[in-house]
């Protein structure tokens, strides 16, 4: 796939993931075989007034190429101008403009998912984007804000005409959030509506997903976000089927412990051990989900404060 002049080694992307993908989680990701990096999404706002919470989010290691920075906002000047300086200062390879967000907060405050409620304004936003940057950009929407506004065909066409080089796709609206059943179908419309790349989302956690997907919608990529949540093998199971034809076996417990221990290890190492532990044990619920006397694990996995702590608890079974 190529996105602008860009090449992609493979058509799977993570997608960008509030408190998700930070850059351990991008890293791992990466080592299993994802072809193109999001970061989580970034205030446009928070950059310009230099937020000191700002400055984790874009950080970066040279192994991540390519990746891509999400931003959100709904200023068009200073989503121009932010993206501008990320392009400038920074090494992404894409800028990435949020459309998707359904989170109260931002919706809110007319920005993410909102932005859909104003094509007009989308225009703006990203005439001016991409008016500043070298690099390309791409937006990641939803079907539309609710079920009375399905509107993602004609965000797709208006983001083509303003330059942008790709589109993710959410089958789903913001009122659904991530409830019911993506409608690949709207992936499908988006598709047929533009000659760029489109990169469907919605519902991906395993290779019979991934098939459906790609079937459906004839879309140009798969973008893979909860189902990589404890999951990063993700994937690599797709990437072995496409290559082979046959699906690669399930890691089994042992393999699960050690990808915790490391994956707390690097949290650790990025974030110090009072942050990095306390944000690895959504991970390791994630990591155990299914797995017997996983909701006892969960609950003790809640009080672990240090990494000793974890290693007694996954080791000393």
């Amino acid at each position: 796939m190529k996105i602008g002049e860009l090449n992609i080694e493979n058509n799977l992307v993570l997608a960008p993931m509030a408190g998700v993908t930070d850059l351990p989680f991008r890293k791992i990701c990466r080592e299993m075989g994802c072809g193109l990096l999001y970061t989580e999404m970034v205030s446009a706002k928070a950059i310009l007034y230099k937020n000191k919470n700002t400055e984790p989010l874009l950080e970066t290691d040279a192994s991540e190429h390519p990746i891509a920075v999400q931003i959100f906002g709904s200023d068009p000047d200073i989503m121009g101008d932010m993206a501008a300086k990320l392009d400038e200062e920074r090494s992404f390879d894409i800028i990435d403009v949020n459309m998707g967000c359904p989170v109260p907060k931002i919706v809110n405050n007319h920005e993410g998912s909102a932005l859909m409620k104003n094509p007009h304004l989308v225009e703006k936003i990203l005439k001016n984007i991409v008016s500043k940057v070298q690099k390309p950009v791409t937006i990641k929407i939803r079907k539309g804000f609710d079920e009375e506004h399905i509107n993602a065909v004609e965000i797709a066409k208006i983001a083509e005409d303003c330059g942008v080089s790709a589109i993710a796709v959410h089958g789903r609206t913001r009122e659904q959030y991530y409830s019911g059943r993506a409608d690949y179908g709207i992936i499908a419309e988006v598709k047929k509506n533009v000659s760029i790349p489109v990169i469907g989302n919605g519902d991906i956690f395993g290779i019979d997903d991934a098939i459906r997907m790609y079937e459906q919608t004839g879309c140009d990529a798969i973008m893979i976000g909860r189902g990589a949540r404890g999951n990063p093998w993700i994937f690599k199971e797709i990437s072995y089927y496409y290559r082979t034809g046959r699906k690669m076996q399930r890691p089994d417990y042992t393999e699960i412990k050690s990808m915790i221990l490391r994956h707390a290890k690097m949290l650790i190492e990025c974030k110090g051990e009072y942050t990095g532990i306390r944000e690895m044990r959504k991970h390791a619920a994630w990591y155990t989900i299914g797995m017997p006397h996983s909701s006892t694990f969960r609950n003790l996995v809640n009080q672990v404060e240090t990494y000793e702590a974890l290693e007694e608890m996954l080791l000393g079974e």
